[in-house]
């Protein structure tokens, strides 16, 4: 066996028919670089994970930073002054070496081992695709002469190094051995049906699309002792408190929110769906590896761009998002779901009443974000919103790594696809012009559509913007950049 901590598929894994499919993808793909051609296999190891699992943001922005460390660990044999981050420091290729088409050999033996670790359920999906470029899925060797033993070496690096990092990915814990299992034992202060601190977070009723009721423990309250990779603790950049009940400024804010989700227009609406997502998500991470895609495609990038490119962009969202739950569980702040009930109780407003029933007089206790019955409002802690974090943070990295705030993308989103299709509007074409503009587009959806208050949007992208520079760091240093 190549890797010792192998987080083996299960014996029915190919009886699971993934959503997205290699073969669906080649066509899109063919004539970007091999490092771009590996970020989308990841992005599709990320959607049909959220399709067969759920979503789960955290989890899978570590698989997708943990890829392209392997990636660039291979790659940085092939470069002269590059420093691998968990790799040994194995002799340089010799500059006769360093051809193309030996680093695609590398970083694709990387990816294709990383890939399969982090997403066993689409171990298939993957070596059909390396069956497409050409490369034995079977070469296991670890000869660091060779480009794929080199590639191997990386993704063994990697998986090794990250073994009982924090995130109990295979449930090494002792005493919890379930896979992502929360170890702290964390539990609310506030039950679903009992509120009885107004500044903590409550869980909350879903309804299934069966019509079942249920509420959704809070997700992995544990991802703050995950080590981060550039950060040097999850701490480092804690923005201070949320405002209180009580307060003239949770009070403001409060309000604020009822304002906006009563009064949204169709671009709104497909604003905060479109950073929401839906069915086959990729999450924050994933989104941010899509803009960088955009970067690439735009810029065309060669390989050895797109390598570095994407590491940088995937470990700042990994660690914005330790970063963000290190906030969220220190603060274990209330989100307006319960916020707007406590401010406007026995009060009439303007609000949405629900898929298909429009705007109009409720009252305060029965005031929703605007979300589908069956994921009303994400299952964790407030302050600092997590989108505003890793888009702050991947929007400042992007910045730095091009020199310029230019991103230029054009989005088409059908308003009410996927909260209410019963309403839907016209298409509406969504501009991204810069970085800093798609960050904070970002950041205020999620209070348009009832997640955050404005607190928790701003202290994220402050935090987000922390992370990203301690980031670019991090990559000069790899990258061997003033060394």
């Amino acid at each position: 066996m190549l890797f010792l901590l192998v987080y083996s598929v299960p014996f029915y894994a190919q009886e699971y028919v993934p959503v997205m499919k290699v073969e669906d993808r080649l066509e899109a793909i063919k004539d970007q670089n091999v490092a771009y051609q590996w970020s989308e296999m990841a992005i599709l190891g990320t959607a049909n994970d959220t399709d067969r699992i759920a979503p789960r943001p955290t989890v899978t922005s570590r698989f997708l930073a943990l890829v392209f460390v392997a990636v660039f660990d291979a790659w940085s044999a092939f470069d002269d002054a590059a420093i691998p981050v968990y790799m040994e420091a194995y002799d340089k290729f010799p500059g006769d070496k360093q051809t193309l088409a030996n680093k695609e050999k590398a970083i694709s033996y990387a990816a294709y081992h990383t890939l399969r670790e982090y997403y066993p359920y689409d171990s298939l999906q993957f070596k059909k695709f390396m069956l497409h470029l050409g490369y034995d899925p079977n070469d296991d060797s670890l000869d660091p002469t060779t480009p794929a033993g080199i590639g191997n070496l990386a993704a063994q690096a990697t998986i090794k190094a990250r073994y009982n990092d924090g995130s109990n990915q295979y449930g090494e814990v002792e005493g919890f051995s379930k896979p992502y299992s929360d170890y702290t034992n964390y539990k609310p202060v506030n039950t679903v049906d009992q509120l009885n601190d107004y500044d903590r977070w409550q869980p909350k009723y879903f309804t299934s699309d069966t019509g079942e009721k249920f509420a959704p423990a809070c997700l992995t309250p544990y991802w703050q002792l995950v080590k981060p990779i550039a950060l040097s603790s999850a701490d480092q950049f804690r923005p201070g408190p949320p405002p209180k009940v009580g307060s003239k400024r949770l009070q403001k804010e409060v309000e604020e929110v009822v304002e906006l989700q009563a009064n949204l227009t169709d671009e709104q609406r497909a604003l905060i769906e479109f950073m929401r997502d839906g069915p086959q998500s990729v999450q924050q991470a994933g989104h941010w590896l899509k803009f960088a895609q955009q970067v690439s495609k735009r810029d065309n990038h060669i390989l050895d761009e797109d390598v570095k490119m994407f590491f940088a962009n995937q470990v700042t969202a990994m660690d914005a998002f330790i970063a963000s739950w290190d906030s969220k569980m220190f603060y274990d702040s209330a989100r307006p779901f319960a916020l707007v009930h406590h401010y406007f109780k026995d009060k009439e407003i303007k609000g949405w009443k629900g898929p298909g029933l429009g705007t109009g007089t409720i009252n305060g206790e029965d005031w929703r974000p605007y979300s589908p019955s069956a994921f009303l409002c994400p299952p964790f802690p407030s302050y600092t919103s997590g989108h505003s974090t890793i888009s702050g943070a991947c929007a400042e990295l992007l910045k730095l790594w091009t020199g310029n705030d230019y991103l230029d993308v054009q989005v088409e989103i059908m308003p009410g696809a996927l909260t209410e299709p019963q309403a839907l509007g016209e298409p509406i074409v969504l501009d991204f012009p810069t970085f800093t503009q798609a960050a904070e587009m970002a950041g205020i959806s999620r209070v348009m559509g009832g997640y955050h208050i404005q607190s928790d949007n701003i202290a994220g992208l402050e935090l987000g913007r922390n992370v990203a520079h301690k980031v670019w760091d991090f990559y000069n240093y790899h990258i061997g950049k003033n060394n």
